[in-house]
């Protein structure tokens, strides 16, 4: 069914199999090996809607035989695992049986004018994914996140984010006077202070900064900000989670400019 050259995996010791098993398990192994494991025909479609092209493609022994042709075509290189090796491999309760192993994209400078969501320290995976798919939805092209923050590239970060990352200019590692680079307006969410959302006027473009799930926006952060909005909560909630609320701000700040 394909052209490319296909291997048959079976064994634990194989050096493909254990670097990707790091890939899969590991939160931060992108950051040493320089690829990414993307596990799910959804994350792989959405890469590839992108233009981006898988090095190798993985696929369980069982599935290769069903898998579209197009899936197999677009990669330079092939790896059938077993059954069972795949499983061993995923971080998936269901493995999803086929994934591609991609080129970590390469680092560049943020840019200064791109409306932006800052990230300080948001530590919980699940909420720095769905950050990013209000961002990617919203019209907000970088993200830029603080030491401290989830790794953007881990597998949880990217299951969460559901192919958002692939429109997105990402950033991390980053600390606080790497911000003044940026020519833009701060917005700071804030529970206690500053302007209502739904009252307050929105400049574009601009960088809204979301803080630690439990501290909130550092006070450094605080005293570089531009504007201080929170959000109306007539039910009386003290808080809102950190990825509600970026999707409420975001919403509002991008679908203003328009």
């Amino acid at each position: 069914m394909s052209s490319v050259p296909v291997t048959l995996v079976q064994s634990r010791d194989n050096a493909f199999v254990k670097d990707l098993r790091r890939l899969a398990q590991d939160s931060t192994a992108y950051r040493k090996q320089g690829r990414l494991w993307l596990e799910g025909d959804h994350l792989c479609r959405a890469a590839l809607a992108r233009g981006l092209r898988p090095v190798v493609a993985v696929f369980s022994e069982s599935f290769w035989p069903l898998a579209p042709t197009e899936w197999a075509q677009c990669a330079t290189k092939i790896i059938v695992l077993s059954d069972a090796l795949f499983a061993d491999i995923s971080a998936l309760e269901s493995p999803a049986a086929m994934g591609y192993v991609l080129e970590l994209p390469a680092p560049q400078p943020p840019d200064p004018q791109l409306p932006s969501v800052v990230l300080d320290r948001v530590q919980d995976a699940g909420n720095v994914g769905s950050i990013l798919r209000s961002a990617a939805a919203f019209g907000f092209g970088q993200v830029l996140a603080l030491k401290g923050s989830a790794a953007l590239w881990s597998p949880k970060v990217l299951r969460a984010g559901m192919g958002a990352h692939f429109g997105l200019r990402l950033h991390e590692g980053l600390a606080v006077e790497d911000l003044q680079a940026l020519r833009v307006p701060l917005l700071i969410t804030h529970v206690h202070g500053g302007d209502y959302l739904h009252q307050a006027a929105l400049p574009w473009p601009c960088a809204w900064v979301l803080g630690h799930e439990g501290q909130g926006v550092s006070d450094a952060l605080l005293a570089r900000a531009h504007q201080r909005i929170r959000i109306a909560q007539p039910g009386g909630e003290e808080s809102l989670n950190v990825a509600a609320a970026a999707a409420i701000c975001l919403h509002a700040s991008g679908v203003g400019s328009y």
